[in-house]
Order: structure tokens, then sequence, then C-alpha cells
């Protein structure tokens, strides 16, 4: 009787060990236990943003955190584009402007945006995750909205370099998904007309000196087109014209900045023929440029991969790349 209560006894312990340590793995993945949100911000347009007379959507964050996940969350009709600021513990004299994917519906948050710039302070990056403004919301730019908004921040990113302790010509800019897109148009689009100057800052260049798209939305062409991207940024302008602007492998010409390029063969949602596409362009028009693509990862996995993941090492590609051409 004794040695079954004992067994007993044991077991319980067992189980309620085994669900305390689950509990105290849960904790630690916790949104409570993540680190504290950036509270320098810098507001990108002091007057507000141009071209909203027609705006009447409401901004919204939105929390998508799964139980015990890491925390993900998204911006929804962002109305005031903003930076958040990163500092490094030890600046290595070089800035990264971060733009998180949402498919231009939203931009995340947390882990195309914080995580990242966490992870790239640890190198001594200065980094900005940038806020900006959706093609569909009713902005009179349409498409070229999230154009300003790239335009103008690294045009403030740049401003802000001597007191931050970086060079103006150390700035690179990383986009992901969406914000991959974004990214690249900026890359082929920096000198495009898009706003009138607002202050001293407008006077700065807003060409990236290095850009990195990590599993990109490139093309408009339906036959390999993120259809959701494609929709938001063709709202008010549908035409083949139009089409062919907003595609940044059609506008790749001499005289760019180096670019990486990052994507996962198994990508769903968008197709890896995004990222083939631009190179291809790219290494047409000699503009110096290195393209990694993964049997596996799928999409959107930012820095949340396992260790033992062949996709794991494209943070130090990335770094490896960037330090050949002097970022």
């Amino acid at each position: 009787m004794l040695n079954r209560r004992g067994a007993l006894a044991a077991f319980v312990t067992g189980v309620l060990g085994s669900l305390a340590a689950r509990k105290a793995e849960a904790a630690a993945q916790s949104p409570k236990s993540a680190p504290a949100d950036p509270t320098e911000i810098i507001t990108l347009w002091p007057n507000g943003a141009p071209g909203g007379e027609g705006v009447t959507v409401e901004e919204q964050i939105i929390d998508r955190t799964a139980a015990g996940g890491p925390r993900d969350r998204a911006l929804t009709h962002t109305r005031k584009p903003t930076l958040a600021v990163f500092r490094p513990k030890k600046p290595n004299g070089a800035a990264v402007m971060l733009i998180p994917g949402g498919g231009y519906e939203r931009v995340v948050l947390d882990k195309e945006g914080y995580e990242t710039a966490r992870r790239l302070n640890e190198s001594g990056y200065t980094c900005f995750v940038l806020f900006y403004r959706m093609p569909g919301d009713g902005w009179a730019a349409g498409g070229d909205a999230p154009l300003q908004d790239a335009q103008r921040a690294i045009r403030l990113v740049r401003s802000k370099a001597s007191a931050m302790g970086f060079s103006a010509d150390r700035v690179a800019i990383m986009g992901f998904s969406a914000g991959g897109h974004l990214a690249a148009n900026l890359t082929v689009r920096f000198d495009a007309p898009t706003y009138d100057p607002v202050d001293a800052a407008d006077q700065l260049p807003a060409k990236p000196n290095l850009s990195a798209l990590i599993y990109p939305v490139i093309s408009l062409d339906l036959s390999i087109a993120h259809g959701g991207s494609r929709k938001q940024l063709l709202t008010r302008d549908g035409s083949p014209d139009r089409e062919a602007v907003l595609s940044p492998d059609k506008q790749v010409r001499e005289g760019l900045s180096p670019v990486f390029l990052l994507h996962a063969a198994d990508d769903k949602a968008v197709p890896v023929a995004n990222s083939l596409t631009m190179f291809t362009a790219l290494k047409a028009k000699a503009i110096p440029s290195e393209l990694h693509v993964f049997e596996e990862g799928g999409h959107g996995f930012g820095l949340r991969f396992k260790p033992d993941q062949p996709v794991s090492a494209w943070p130090n590609l990335f770094e490896a790349f960037a330090k050949r051409h002097g970022i």
C-alpha cells in the first residue's frame, strides 16, 4: 500500500513538475517578458502627411499574439508615419532603416521590426523602424504614398547622423515582404519627385547606400505577383504603365547601390520568382548584388527559425555583404 501511495505521489509530483516547467517556459516567451518598446520616436511629417484630405481611416494596433508565443502586433491604417529608434551600445558608424511587411494593409511591429533592430544593434548598427502609410487608404499619392514616407524617412535618418554617431554615407535599408517592395521601390526610384520639400532634411539624398530585400514582393505581373500587395498598390490606377512603374524589376538602371536578396524556395505567399527576376534585372545593369535562395523557410520568418535551419545564417550573410560594401 505504501509503495502504491509512494508511486502515486511520485507520479503527481512529476506531472506537477512538468506543468510548472511548461508554465515557466511559456512565461519566458510571453509578451510580459518581452523587451520594452522603443520610446524614441521620430515623426516624419511635422504638419501631417501629404495628400490626406480624403483619408478617413483610423490608426489601430492589432495584437495577434498567440497564447505563450512571441509577441506579434501590427499597425493598421497608418495616419502618422514614424521612425522608431534603436541605439546600439557600441555604434559601428552605420545605420539601417528597417521596413517591415504586412501586405500593404498593415505594418508588423515585432517580428520584422523591433526584433531585427535589436539583433542589428548587437552588431553596432543604429536602427530605425519605419511605420509607413498604406496605398489603399485614400491618400492622394495612392501607390506612391509609402514611397513618400520612405524617401522622407531616409532623409531624416541622414539628418540625425552626426548627433547619433553614424555616417550619413553609411545608411542601408532592409525591407521584408511588402516592406521589401517598398525598399526595392526606394532603391530604384529614390530620386522620383513624390512630394514638396518640408524642411532642410529634404535637401539630403534619399538614395540608400545599400539595400537588403528579404522575401520581397517585387513584380506586379499577375503570374508571380503577391495578389494582396498588387491590389493595394494599384487601387487608384491599375493601368499597365502604372503597373510597370511600381514593379521595381522594371525600373532597374545603372548606378544603383548594392543589393542583397534573400528568399525561401518554398515560400507560398510571395513566390521566389520575385527575387529571381529582381536579381536578373540587377545583374543586367551590372549592379553589385547577391542572392540567397534557401530550400526551406516559407514566408515571413524574420528571425524566428530553428538554429539548425540553413536559413538561420541570413543575418550573418547580410552583415558580411554589408561590410564588403562599406556598411
